[in-house]
């Protein structure tokens, strides 16, 4: 039997056929094109899977199930796109209309959560049940996985873990309120704070690694003035560490996970942004070194975890 994942993007959808051992055997992708109707949307996901089946010669009927990582906040139980700023869209019966096209089962949940599943699944957290993962993007998003399955919260809308306060009254966050962890440890949170350092700091490296046009600043600039010894990088780096260090804290102390997952561009620090949050949290957890301290690692999949997570939807919610 085999399971179909869409990752559906604000650029592109990606569809991928997952075999028994969470191998994409099959994957293409098709623009998006957002400014369309949610039909024809919804009608390029079917196709894309059905030509997918079509090349590896597999019926419909070996499809055990379909899933789709959505942007945006999901109605999980109900297969509802109730919002997503990505695409415009409200109250969109995202699982309904696919079911006009197929028979088998259908999923969709957030795309955070279905690339922390399919880490779970196949990538850096494959021995563990337990994992949080976060998104370090253009903003922060958050997957939960408890006893391997997705855990969405009572609710739509819960598990948003980049939206939980990080500093009262902190800086403005793109939700609309202050201090949350998204203003703060996001890569555009990075690249502010970095900005500002460059700007009160003239003569930092900061500025010459940019060719003194603030608008190249990037990630991976600052984690590199820093290695070069410029103070005003340090602190940047340092600070952003102290950040996401309080934030996985929180997060482990609530959920005690097997492992802390980290993707997004910054993770291509690699030790240099996993070994100091380890070193932070052993100090700043609850019960310290007499606790279980979980391991911080960086996402390995990329972009096929949204595709693996994805088609692991209906089996993460029967284990």
């Amino acid at each position: 039997m085999y399971r179909a994942g869409i990752d559906l993007g604000g650029t592109n959808i990606k569809a991928g056929i997952v075999d028994e051992q969470q191998h994409i055997i099959a994957e293409a992708s098709v623009p998006t094109n957002v400014e369309r109707p949610y039909q024809d949307i919804i009608r390029d996901m079917a196709e894309l899977v059905k030509t997918l089946l079509k090349q590896k010669g597999i019926g419909e009927t070996q499809l055990k199930s379909i899933g789709i990582g959505s942007p945006g906040t999901i109605d999980a139980v109900h297969g509802v796109v109730l919002y997503s700023n990505n695409f415009g869209w409200e109250n969109v019966p995202l699982t309904e209309q696919l079911r006009q096209y197929f028979s088998c089962p259908i999923a969709v949940s957030n795309d955070a959560n279905c690339a922390a599943l399919g880490e779970v699944k196949a990538g850096a957290a494959r021995h563990a049940k337990n994992a949080i993962l976060l998104t370090l993007g253009t903003g922060v998003g958050g997957g939960i996985i408890l006893d391997g399955k997705v855990f969405e919260g009572a609710h739509a809308g819960g598990a948003e873990l980049g939206h939980t306060s990080l500093i009262c009254g902190g800086e403005p966050c793109t939700c609309g309120r202050k201090g949350c962890v998204e203003a703060y440890v996001s890569a555009t949170a990075l690249i502010r704070d970095a900005k500002r350092a460059a700007q009160q700091y003239p003569e930092s490296s900061l500025n010459a690694m940019c060719e003194g046009d603030l608008s190249h600043m990037n990630g991976k600039i600052p984690f590199d003035a820093a290695q070069d010894g410029d103070t005003a990088a340090e602190k940047v780096v340092n600070d952003y560490i102290c950040y996401l260090g309080e934030t996985i804290t929180n997060f482990v102390n609530i959920f005690r996970p097997d492992i802390v997952l980290l993707s997004g561009g910054i993770c291509n620090q690699g030790k240099k942004l996993t070994e100091p949050l380890e070193t932070y949290i052993q100090d700043k957890c609850f019960g310290g070194s007499k606790a279980f301290i979980p391991k911080v690692a960086c996402a390995v999949l990329g972009n096929k975890a949204g595709i693996i997570g994805a088609a692991n939807l209906i089996s993460g919610k029967e284990r």
